[in-house]
């Protein structure tokens, strides 16, 4: 019974360390790679205030009015960004992942390629590898906000079901943001 429970134990203490980043699992052995999306929206706003609305919680410019700070807030409260430079950022996700007591946390960097791409590349998380970039086009009437990435995982088919665990999670929270991001956009595109 005592060791069951301890392996028990040990799994929940495994999950835990690699959802919060704490254990990240890097072994690069067996890799097995997976997309992320694509998702997409269209969005009815231009182009550089979509890029803006992405680029905000990372890059911190001025907000121009408290409307918009308050409709940014819950982004802020889920990125940290831990080193900044001219075109790119190191920063912290956080993302709850079990009834608010767990969170998932994530290092990424983050590359702004103004006014089209903003590209992201995981240095520690729940995975080895994920590369991810949120493209930007023009159509009439707006911007296309397109989703797509890779990601990798270690350990052949126990990898690949971990996968299959994060990349549900993964996508939901990026379907979120997009939302969110449309949402933002339009809220402050000057003909709305």
């Amino acid at each position: 019974m005592a060791v069951a429970a301890g392996v028990g134990g040990g799994f929940a203490a495994g999950y835990v360390g690699l959802v919060t980043g704490a254990l990240p699992l890097d072994v690069g052995v067996g890799r097995r790679t997976r997309p992320l999306g694509p998702q997409a929206v269209d969005i009815e706003a231009p182009r550089d205030v979509v890029f803006g609305v992405i680029a905000q919680p990372y890059l911190g410019r001025a907000m121009r009015a408290m409307r918009a700070m308050r409709a940014m807030r819950a982004m802020r409260e889920k990125v940290r960004v831990l080193e900044q430079g001219g075109d790119m950022v190191l920063a912290e996700h956080f993302t709850p992942v079990a009834a608010g007591w767990l969170t998932a946390r994530t290092v990424e960097t983050v590359r702004f390629d103004r006014p089209d791409r903003v590209g992201f590349r995981l240095v520690r998380g729940p995975v080895p590898a994920v590369v991810e970039s949120f493209r930007l086009s023009e159509y009439e009437g707006g911007t296309r906000l397109e989703y797509a990435g890779e990601m990798g995982t270690d350990l052949w088919a126990l990898g690949h079901w971990w996968g299959g665990v994060v990349a549900e999670r993964w996508e939901a929270t990026v379907a979120a943001s997009l939302a969110a991001v449309k949402r933002e956009a339009e809220r402050r595109a000057p003909d709305r």
